[in-house]
């Protein structure tokens, strides 16, 4: 009996009307796996994945398939995005029998819950066979596969820190060591499309961040022109809807051209963040109009009707990957009209199409300047004729049937939104952006923190799966976030709150880093640790940012203290290997610089605030009073001038430099490296 159909999870239920008997991960199916000593199939995967989506239609609505492993199997159906913390340690598993990883993940356990065996996507004789194959080895083998299984345990309960001969150490910081991780990632760059020299193509916002906030810190214009042309070349490729706005997850090429059509909300969240950010240091009008686009899709097909976020987008539509985005040349033909030359330009529409099985993905290669020169317009009138003719292609495109939508919520990818939207709205101003993010914040604090407990799940009105520290992470940062849109002391106050509970339930004493998995929470074959920046930065690393960010705010040693310990642990790989460390490369930056304590205190304090925060500027945080007598540490003993007009103190380490008038004189007792 397939079990799945009472799961709230999109992926889940997708399973749910399989011949196969699905168990969800608990107890009653451990239990059975025991009772009849039945080996465990663990099958790992989430609604917006492709192979996914093949291997069930190949194999889990096979009859005959189904009856292999109904008879021989306890068989698990996870989402992973549901549980990240299962994912961590069967992922683990895979790489440890020395296999590649991926989704579908599928892993074979002991009763005891060890693994023993595994793969990705197998074709459906190829999984038959192997069904057959390891229901015969435990039949006749046990005692081998028990012994295999026990050795793959013991290196699973290895600790992340041990594997990579991570040690605490103080921090040993210099700048001459960052300029060597710095010159690493640029011997990778692609100097023809941008981003690093590597197919498939990953957006990896946390490297971009990384290396514009130290190109602007070190005055390095030539590596803020490398990171300008990446972000511009991602906003033109095929890997952005130019339709709608938002981002899919990666290209498979290395020219942004073919995207893996799922748009995830962790990815759209961080890139808003970091175009938001390339607007205000560049002022060039195609960040302006990738962040208000990406804000416009958000809002029409991913906002939920409490104001929370749906979590992914599907690849897949009526069963073919892509179908929803792209185009047959005379479709585009029919509706372009007259117009049909310049957009074919543009786009690099072809009448054969520029992608497989005939059809156009919209790839932009030349910027709007050129195209307008070379149609004698103006870049404004260039758009508004574009737009217009969007506008009409969305129209067109909005009949067709949609791709799956995943509409769980997951708290910290909400989270790493209003980061996003916080960002967008310094940036432009736009209020809709505002009222996204605050409304999004409410909506956590309301449906998703309840009794001291922040939840990972929402959906039907019910929030579930208690959270995992990317999710408090990402939240606790996102409450920094709302905090700079008006200075509410609430949101600062709530990120403490969230803060001190991380601390509480989370953090390992033994070595000063925090586990993934809350371990009082519920007892797993393993507790792992997120070390590693990946397409959502470690949720380590966002910690330490966090602790960091919140040490300065309230005058707290404990949090600066953990921040630094956790940084000088992790100083020797973020320098060796920082390609999947730029989110600790960026604390290592703010560290070494060091990262001013501003405070605004008087008569239009949130004026001169709106002032500062209009320009990018990567090294502060920023707490505002227009009152005496606030609740943060950083406001005490700040005040105004002698007629009550607001002053700003910019401080290191609780000394202050001699208070200021102006954002510009402010800003120019701010650090560089240069």
């Amino acid at each position: 009996m397939n079990q799945l159909i009472h799961s709230q999870s999109p992926y889940l239920l997708q399973h749910a009307h399989n011949p196969v008997n699905w168990y969800p991960w608990g107890e009653e199916a451990l239990e059975r796996s025991k009772r009849e000593n039945k080996p465990i199939i663990v099958s790992l995967g989430y609604s917006a994945c492709h192979w996914c989506h093949v291997m069930e239609k190949e194999s889990f609505e096979d009859e005959a398939t189904a009856e292999i492993m109904n008879a021989h199997f306890v068989c698990i159906k996870i989402d992973r995005e549901e549980r990240p913390d299962l994912d961590n340690i069967y992922m683990d598993a895979i790489q440890t029998m020395g296999l590649n990883g991926g989704w579908p993940l599928n892993v074979f356990l002991m009763p005891d819950q060890k693994p023993f065996y595994g793969g990705t996507y197998f074709p459906n004789k190829q999984w038959k066979e192997l069904l057959q194959n390891i229901a015969n080895a435990y039949e006749k083998h046990y005692d081998q596969l028990a012994e295999s299984a026990e050795g793959f345990g013991r290196s699973l309960g290895r600790s992340e820190l041990e594997k990579y001969g991570i040690s605490p150490k103080k921090a040993d910081l210099s700048k001459e060591n960052l300029e060597a991780a710095v010159k690493k990632l640029q011997d990778q760059f692609d100097l023809e499309w941008g981003g690093l020299n590597r197919k498939p193509k990953f957006p990896m916002p946390a490297i971009w961040s990384f290396l514009l906030d130290y190109a602007l810190l070190k005055k390095d214009q030539s590596l803020l022109d490398h990171v300008i042309f990446t972000l511009k070349k991602i906003g033109m490729g095929g890997i952005y809807d130019h339709l709608r706005g938002g981002f899919a997850r990666y290209s498979v090429d290395g020219e942004w051209f073919a995207p893996h059509f799922e748009k995830m909300l962790y990815d759209n969240g961080q890139l808003l963040e970091l175009f938001a950010k390339a607007y205000q240091v560049s002022g060039e009008d195609i960040f302006r109009e990738k962040v208000l686009e990406t804000i416009n899709w958000l809002e029409s097909e991913m906002l939920q009707e409490e104001g929370g976020f749906f979590a992914a987008q599907d690849a897949d539509s009526e069963g073919v990957e892509g179908k929803f985005y792209t185009w047959i040349y005379e479709e585009i033909e029919f509706i372009a009209g007259e117009n049909l030359a310049w957009l074919k330009k543009l786009y690099n529409l072809k009448y054969q199409g520029n992608w497989e099985e005939g059809v156009n993905i919209l790839f932009q290669t030349q910027d709007y300047q050129d195209l307008a020169a070379a149609d004698g317009l103006s870049v404004a009138a260039y758009l508004d004729r574009l737009n217009k003719l969007k506008a009409k292609l969305l129209e067109v495109r909005n009949k067709r049937i949609y791709p799956g939508l995943d509409d769980k919520v997951l708290s910290g990818w909400n989270g790493l939104m209003i980061s996003g939207l916080v960002q967008a709205y310094l940036a432009i101003g736009q209020e809709k952006a505002k009222n996204l993010a605050l409304n999004n914040g409410e909506f956590l604090l309301t449906n998703m923190f309840k009794d001291g407990i922040l939840y990972r799940s929402y959906k039907n009105g019910k929030a579930y799966t208690p959270a995992f520290l990317e999710d408090y992470a990402s939240v606790i940062r996102a409450f920094i976030s709302l905090y700079q849109l008006e200075f509410d002391t609430k949101w600062i106050l709530k990120a403490k709150e969230l803060t001190d509970i991380v601390l509480e339930q989370f953090f390992d004493e033994t070595d000063g880093f925090f586990f993934f998995n809350n371990p009082k929470a519920e007892k797993l074959n393993a507790n792992k640790k997120e070390l590693f920046d990946n397409v959502i930065p470690a949720s380590n690393s966002i910690m330490a940012r966090n602790l960091q960010d919140l040490g300065l705010y309230f005058y707290n040693d404990q949090y600066l203290e953990i921040s630094e310990k956790m940084l000088g642990s992790m100083g020797k790989l973020i320098i060796t290997e920082p390609g999947f460390l730029c989110n600790w490369a960026s604390l290592y930056l703010q560290t070494l610089v060091p990262k001013a304590e501003v405070a605004i205190a008087g008569k239009q304090a949130k004026g001169l605030a709106k002032s500062l925060q209009k320009q990018y500027l990567p090294n502060y945080v920023l707490s505002v009073t227009a009152d005496v007598g606030e609740k943060i540490p950083l406001l005490e003993y700040k005040t105004a001038d002698s007629d009550g007009n607001a002053l700003i103190y910019v401080c290191f380490n609780k000394a202050c430099q001699k208070p200021v008038a102006t954002v510009d004189e402010a800003v120019a007792q701010f650090p560089t490296l240069a």
